[in-house]
Parts: structure tokens; sequence; C-alpha cells
């Protein structure tokens, strides 16, 4: 039972304890790629520990409790069956539904959201084309809407939507500044780690990591798109611009401008900080990496 024990208490950690000291660490904004790339190896490393302890639980007999040899053995993937063990039955397959659900359960859910958000981006493409002109010179669909807002359509039907509300009340610069914001969701995918993260907390609902994972992912997109527009365009042209449009709401399909932490953004833009040390964000990236296989090497053990 010791890496049962243990498979349990580092699913624990990765579950609740550590994504609290995360979501509360002062590295994280400055390095929001960094602090993603943390997220996502932090929901793994929770399934794989998770999955394997309850393994450890479930399959008490010797032919498949022999580490990880024995999870294959009684997956018929290993050539020879553990030293001492009796060939798997149907039932050890069937015992195996349980560690394999954790993970099954929330690819399930990603495959749910993912189609759940292409049939809304698509309807609402579809509701564009209809309502919306398009503006050539800004590569937008304008819509004839009072409120200001900007926000993107990701996926196969991409495209940036800019109300009149928001057209009337920018600059150039602060339109532009803006566009570009949304230029780098569409370009960076960011929508599909929105639906891996929204897909999680389904999947684990009432689990710390799993609400903070989806909040903090979401905040830290939002950053990575506005570092790439402060790239091209001034810190006064942005904030100004996402104070303009944060009354703004993005349908559900889309991601806008105004997106959520818009006061920690503004301060963020208008006082930024140094990058965090080249040693601690490399740090965070091997760790992330190897995260997930230490509860690998903790199976590989033989009872």
């Amino acid at each position: 039972m010791i890496p049962a024990l243990t498979l349990a208490v580092y699913a624990l950690m990765a579950g609740v304890a550590v994504p609290y000291a995360l979501a509360r660490s002062r590295w994280a904004h400055r390095a929001p790629t960094v602090a993603v790339l943390a997220w996502q190896g932090l929901t793994l490393t929770f399934v794989v520990a998770a999955a394997l302890a309850v393994y450890h639980v479930v399959l008490v007999e010797q032919h498949v409790h022999d580490g990880l040899v024995g999870l294959l053995s009684a997956c018929g993937l290993a050539a020879d069956a553990p030293p001492g063990g009796s060939p798997a039955t149907l039932s050890d397959v069937g015992l195996l539904l349980a560690p394999a659900t954790i993970v099954l359960f929330p690819l399930g859910w990603l495959a749910r959201t993912a189609w759940q958000a292409r049939g809304e981006r698509r309807r609402h493409a579809a509701l564009l084309t209809v309502i919306g002109t398009e503006a050539s010179e800004y590569g937008a669909t304008v819509v004839d809407h009072d409120v200001p807002a900007v926000y993107c359509l990701p996926g196969r039907a991409r495209r940036m939507v800019v109300t009149r509300g928001a057209l009337e009340l920018l600059t150039d610069e602060q339109l532009w500044a803006v566009l570009e914001h949304e230029k780098a969701h569409i370009r960076g995918r960011h929508h599909l780690l929105r639906a891996a993260t929204t897909a999680f907390a389904r999947a684990f609902p009432g689990l710390p990591l799993a609400a903070l994972a989806k909040e903090q992912t979401a905040l830290l997109l939002e950053m990575i798109a506005d570092d790439r527009a402060l790239r091209f365009h001034s810190r006064e042209a942005l904030a100004t611009a996402l104070c303009e449009v944060a009354a703004g709401r993005a349908p559900r399909a889309g991601l806008g401008a105004g997106g959520p932490g818009a006061l920690i953004r503004l301060r963020r833009i208008l006082t930024p900080e140094d990058r965090p040390h080249r040693v601690t964000w490399l740090g965070v990236v091997v760790a992330s990496v190897a995260a997930p296989f230490l509860p690998l090497l903790v199976a590989c053990g033989p009872v």
C-alpha cells in the first residue's frame, strides 16, 4: 500500500496544495506563458497520480500489482507475465476501468466541450454574416451596436468583431492596439487552452486545482495577448482601449478584449515589472514537464 499512499499524497498535493501557492505566486503575472505551462503540467500531474493511485488500490492481485509492469501485463501489453503472477483474468481487466476512468473522464468532457464550442462559433459566425458588415481596412466585422466591444471568434470561423460603438469611441491607435490583442488570441489558439481547463473543471467539480486552473489560465491568456499587443503599440493606447471596451461582453463562443481580470491587467500594463530571473522560469518549466512523470517512477517499483 506504500505506492498507493505515496501517489495519493502526490495527487492531493497537485490537486489542493500547489494550486493555491501557484495562484498566489508573484512571478506568474510577469511570465504568463510559463505560468500557463505550469497550470497545464499540474492538471496532467493530478490525472496521472490519481489514476495510478486508484490502480494500486483496486488491483490487489499479485500478478497485476508488480508495479507498472503489472499494469502492462494486465492490459496484455507485456510479453511475459510478472514473476510469480498468474494470467490476467477478465475481472482484472474490468478493474482497470477504475483508473482508466480518471483519465478518460476529462478527455470525454474535453471532446464534449470542444464540440459544443465549435457549434456555438459556427452559429455565431452565421449570425455575423447577416447582421455584420465587413471592414476590410481593419480586417474585422462591424456590428451595429452602441456598446463598445471588440472580440474575436477563434477556430475555423476565425474573425475579429468590432461594434459601431467601439469605432466611434476609440482612436485609431487604440483600435489597432485592441485588434492586435485579438489577433494574439487567434494565432495562439487560446480557445483550445480555455476548452481544456473548462473540461477539466467539469470533470472534477469542487477540486481546487480545477477551479483555479480555469480562472488563472483565462487571466494569463489575456496577459499573453496584452504582451503581444504591447510589442507594436503604446501602453497608454492599450490601457485606454481596454477601459473603453471593458463594459462590452463577448459571446461565449468568442474571446473579448475586456476579458477577465481587467483591473489586474490594467495595473500590469501601466506599471510593468521585469520578467523573472532566467533560473526561476527555467526551473518552473523543468518542474512542469517532469512532475507528470514522477508518479510513473513510483508506479514502476514493485509493491
